[in-house]
């Protein structure tokens, strides 16, 4: 009886961590994802990005933040391993990959879109 009490107690201990493992890791991308988007937010509303074309922007964004880039798409895939550890890890770096490509996106549509605004009213 004893053991199995002590085995029951190991099984709810390892899920209990593997919760945390998974909790810690959903925080720091989300932290990385945050940190991320503000950055490419702080890049938008500058005044020489005004007279850039919509290709000058993109290639402007593609290049911005290099080192939350990099945070986002590691703690990404920190946290994608921790909850498929069965998947293959290039499955990770691709999902990885997409968040940011949407994220660049999301900010360069934004872009055109104001752009054209602006234009209209003139």
């Amino acid at each position: 009886m004893r053991m199995m009490i002590a085995a029951l107690l190991v099984l709810i201990s390892s899920a209990a961590i593997a919760d945390d493992d998974l909790d810690d890791a959903h925080k720091l991308a989300v932290i990385g994802r945050d940190a991320y988007w503000n950055c490419l937010a702080r890049e938008y509303p500058r005044d020489s990005n005004k007279t850039m074309s919509d290709q000058e922007f993109a290639s402007l964004m593609a290049s911005a933040c290099p080192s939350e880039r990099q945070n986002f798409r590691a703690s990404l895939i920190g946290f994608l391993t921790e909850q498929f550890p069965n998947q293959d890890a290039s499955a990770h770096l691709a999902t990885a990959n997409r968040a940011i490509e949407l994220a660049q996106k999301d900010i360069i549509t934004a872009f055109v879109r104001r752009k054209a605004a602006a234009n209209s009213k003139q």
